[in-house]
């Protein structure tokens, strides 16, 4: 059976060594003061001292994702663009499937939405319901924010070149747009 340790063989004992301590501190210290160790400009508190990390939360911890998002769209004023671009991706609840399957949302700018119709019928069936889209998309974002729809035909095709192109003339005269 092997024999009790004895507390003065031991590795670890009651007391500390405060001379290692010491040691370790003056070390740090001279790694601070060589002069080619650069500095990082929010390490410096003042008077040449350096602010060490420690347990405290401080700025220069890692924030979380979305604090980090809230604050990129706060200081560049983003809110209402993303708010409309939200409401873009629930067209269909906000006018209807039916509408919503021959027209989609293009862009928002200055209070107005542009609109993009895929026929003509559907380009003017729009601007009659677009007081009431107006309302409910003020609703959903604020009053205000929208003030117009401008409601755009489909694009047409071009007719300049190609076989179906039509010499000195402007090709066939069907309603686009």
């Amino acid at each position: 059976m092997p024999a009790d340790p004895s507390p003065a063989s031991s590795p670890v004992t009651d007391e500390h060594d405060s001379a290692g301590l010491e040691a370790a501190r003056w070390v740090a210290a001279g790694l601070r003061r060589l002069p080619g160790r650069r500095h990082r400009p929010s390490d410096r508190t003042g008077a040449g001292q350096t602010r060490l990390s420690g347990a405290h939360p401080d700025a220069r911890d890692p924030a979380p994702l979305g604090v980090a998002v809230d604050k990129l769209v706060a200081d560049n004023d983003w809110a209402t663009e993303l708010a409309v671009h939200a409401v873009f991706g629930r067209w269909a609840a906000i006018v209807g499937g039916d509408v919503a399957a021959h027209c989609s949302p293009e862009s928002f700018r200055d209070g107005q939405v542009t609109v993009r119709t895929d026929s003509t019928a559907w380009a003017t069936q729009l601007k009659l319901l677009a007081p009431t889209v107006v309302r409910r998309l003020n609703e959903d974002l604020g009053h205000g924010t929208v003030s117009r729809i401008d409601v755009v035909g489909p694009a047409a095709p071009s007719w300049r070149r190609g076989r179906r192109a039509v010499r000195g003339g402007r090709g066939p005269r069907d309603t686009y747009g």
